[in-house]
């Protein structure tokens, strides 16, 4: 019987590790308990990935493409490209089920401040969701969703703080869901660069 193609494979086994991540940790995080999830042995792991510092370190590469990619898809489902910028958000919020999740990441993300090789991973997915959001935020200014005096530089570091600050604020309190937390943040830092019929009239004066 033919194997599934390779790069469906490593797209599966990748989603399985982000999966595992969450839910049992740095310690839980193993080849064999991976291999669990997707229903192979812990050898094919070692094949593809070496050991479990190379899944993680492929995983983070995926989590950089997969942030660079993300913006054009949800664009593309969404009517505008603020309503974009929140489904971007949610998704990147939506694995954090639980607070004990959050803190199964925000241990790996301990992890990474610490070791060279993944801290340069960790700066390649914050700097590629720091992109996204310029990117969508640029697009809601050129459509005139924002104000035309917005700086979507300074708006775009903005939205990134309170998205973090929600998170460990979120997994202290516990009130509600994250995604929830995230998308009320996010209503309320961009409230006063939404433009109003006012501005647009102003505009074309």
């Amino acid at each position: 019987m033919a194997g599934r193609p390779r790069g469906v494979e490593d797209a599966v086994i990748l989603r399985a590790a982000a999966e595992v991540m969450g839910r049992l940790g740095p310690s839980g995080l193993t080849l064999a308990a991976v291999a669990r999830a997707v229903g192979l042995v812990p050898g094919t792991l070692v094949q593809r990935f070496g050991s479990k510092r190379g899944l993680i370190l492929a995983l983070a590469d995926q989590s950089v493409r997969d942030a660079d990619a993300l913006p054009d898809r949800v664009r593309g489902e969404q009517g505008s490209a603020l309503g974009a910028l929140a489904a971007l958000l949610a998704e990147w919020t939506a694995p954090m089920v639980s607070p004990e999740t959050f803190a199964n990441h925000l241990a790996f993300l301990c992890m990474d401040l610490t070791d060279p090789e993944l801290h340069e991973r960790a700066l390649a997915v914050h700097d590629a969701q720091r992109r996204a959001v310029r990117t969508l935020l640029a697009q809601a200014l050129a459509t005139g969703e924002l104000r035309a005096a917005t700086d979507v530089e300074e708006l775009t570091s903005t939205v990134q703080a309170v998205t973090s600050g929600a998170g460990l604020s979120w997994a202290l309190d516990r009130k509600g869901a994250l995604v929830q937390r995230v998308r009320h943040g996010l209503d309320a830092v961009l409230a006063p660069h939404i433009a109003t019929a006012t501005d647009t009239d102003t505009a074309t004066a």
